[in-house]
């Protein structure tokens, strides 16, 4: 593994590690926030492994996993897209209300389990 990829994954790593402190603080806007964050750079590392070059500074997950040419089971494409489309509210000024009506702790301990899942199935394509 190459120096790069090994940091965007310990990286990666790090940031799922404070999404579960802040799930466990009840931070969930921001322990969904961080999930996002820790796949977007596992998906980073993957892309710069794959295309050697510095991958584009965007957000979206689908992107990279399209372009990467990764395959995830669907449950988890499906999942990779939810978390992609929770991302926005949760990184742009929103109705604070309604986002953490919309993201309570029960939801966001499964999007936690499953982003888990999904950081696993990446470093398993190293």
């Amino acid at each position: 593994m190459g120096k790069r990829l090994e940091e965007w994954f310990k990286q990666a790593v790090y940031d799922m590690k404070t999404a579960e402190i802040m799930f466990d603080n009840g931070r969930y806007i921001y322990a969904i926030f961080m999930c996002h964050l820790s796949l977007e750079k596992a998906l980073k590392g993957l892309y710069t492994q794959r295309f050697k070059e510095v991958p584009p500074k965007i957000h979206n997950l689908i992107y990279f996993i399209e372009k990467i040419n990764i395959k995830l089971p669907q449950g988890l494409y499906d999942f990779v897209f939810a978390l992609n489309r929770a991302s926005v509210p949760t990184r742009y000024p929103d109705d604070l209300r309604r986002i953490l009506k919309d993201y309570d702790k029960k939801k966001t301990k499964e999007m936690l389990r499953k982003g888990k899942e999904v950081l696993k199935c990446l470093k398993a394509k190293l």
